[in-house]
């Protein structure tokens, strides 16, 4: 399994989860810079995603939703703040709504996703600090660790196949 570690600080109000890839950071990059591939490991297995918008310069968006087992939608926008190929991926995470607009109501986050050349491949730190304690925990009851966990240990089996 990649990840090998998930914690969380409520001061801070992070959430980090720490993965290994055995493939290089520009072969990991390259997951998140392809919609068709990232839709393959976004969400959680029985969560598809469907990306729609897919712009990762700085000032770009990523818009997409993924489609529960019962066919309910949930959509999710990313406003691409930096983008360092293929180090560092840094963008503001929103729960969306029809229109791929934030959902002010719903917790917030700033992303800061980085991949290290390791000696097995790649260290990936996906690190999500957000807006507020409260945003933190309402996620984390939302069961954002494991749904992530699982997200990410499906990069594995997409790696195998290039």
């Amino acid at each position: 399994m990649p990840v090998t570690e998930t914690f969380h600080d409520e001061d801070t109000r992070t959430l980090t989860l720490i993965a290994e890839f055995a493939a290089p950071p520009e072969r990991v990059w390259d997951i998140y810079a392809d919609p068709r591939q990232l839709e393959q490991v976004w969400g959680p297995p029985t969560y598809p995603a469907t990306v729609v918008d897919h712009t990762l310069d700085p000032g770009g968006r990523v818009t997409y939703y993924m489609t529960s087992p019962e066919g309910e939608k949930f959509r999710g926008l990313w406003e691409i703040v930096s983008a360092d190929r293929p180090n560092r991926l840094e963008f503001r995470d929103y729960f969306a709504d029809e229109s791929f607009q934030a959902v002010e109501s719903m917790p917030g986050s700033t992303n800061i996703y980085t991949f290290a050349a390791s000696e097995g491949g790649t260290t990936a730190t996906y690190e999500s600090v957000f807006d507020t304690a409260e945003g933190l925990k309402t996620v984390l009851e939302m069961g954002v660790v494991e749904g992530s966990a699982g997200a990410i240990n499906q990069i594995d089996e997409l790696l195998a196949k290039s």
